[in-house]
């Protein structure tokens, strides 16, 4: 055999060679790429719960408000006007929305002695508490306010700690039924910021510097007291309007 007939033969080998290498390379990396795409599959509702966590909520006790109008109870012309300035983050507000305000609507709200209305201290305690203060502004667009308030109150589980995150705001929403695509524009358009700057405005005007406060026929009074206390507030004011 010639050396050149033998070079030959070596250059063929060198190729096959090759061709066997790449072709179990090739072979490989399809059994590689089938294996990531079936570990995919089987991990992806996994993923999609991490990103997409089942938010646990506590329902609402069902409360009868007598005459509600957005973020007012009552009666307009009753001789008692009561103004909250409150945080939905606020523990004590949380207090006050358990122990006391279900009290005060059946004695006195019901009875058209006080008018009551909610408004918010805005950056008071952190921009959960704007979020969800607008979120309930929101929701009063479909006479909805107090279901979300109640269902903020009842759900507060501390200070800029998530609780009122987008997702949970959302979810509040969807609990109670409210038309998610109105709330959703509602909330993206931040529609109601004004209100809570001015809320906050006239809270720091009317001298609050606890939440809850409460402005009573002009009085103000700091926090969440017990309902007696609460209630001699209310009844020096009936009496101071003349009223029984």
């Amino acid at each position: 055999m010639s050396k050149k007939d033998h070079n030959r033969r070596l250059s063929v080998r060198e190729r096959r060679r090759k061709q066997l290498q790449q072709q179990r390379l090739t072979a490989i990396l399809i059994v590689v790429g089938i294996a990531l795409i079936l570990i995919a599959i089987i991990a992806l509702p996994s993923i999609v719960n991490l990103s997409n966590p089942v938010v646990d909520i506590t329902p609402i006790q069902s409360r009868t408000i007598p005459n509600a109008n957005g973020a007012a109870m009552g009666n307009p012309d009753a001789p008692v006007k009561i103004i909250e300035y409150s945080d939905f983050q606020c523990p004590a507000c949380q207090v006050f929305y358990i122990k006391v305000e279900p009290q005060l609507i059946e004695k006195y709200v019901t009875t058209g002695k006080v008018y009551f209305e909610y408004r918010s201290m805005g950056l008071y305690i952190g921009q959960e508490s704007v979020d969800a203060t607008m979120a309930a502004y929101c929701a009063g667009d479909q006479n909805k306010f107090w279901e979300y308030h109640d269902i903020l109150f009842t759900n507060q589980t501390g200070e800029n700690v998530g609780a009122f995150s987008p997702r949970r705001l959302q979810a509040f929403s969807e609990t109670i039924g409210l038309d998610m695509k109105a709330f959703k524009e509602c909330l993206n358009s931040r529609k109601y910021q004004e209100r809570i700057n001015q809320d906050q405005t006239e809270g720091e005007k009317a001298g609050v510097k606890v939440t809850p406060s409460f402005v009573i026929n002009g009085k103000i009074v700091g926090g969440a007291l017990p309902f007696e206390e609460f209630s001699k507030e209310i009844e020096a004011a009936l009496q101071a309007a003349g009223a029984k």
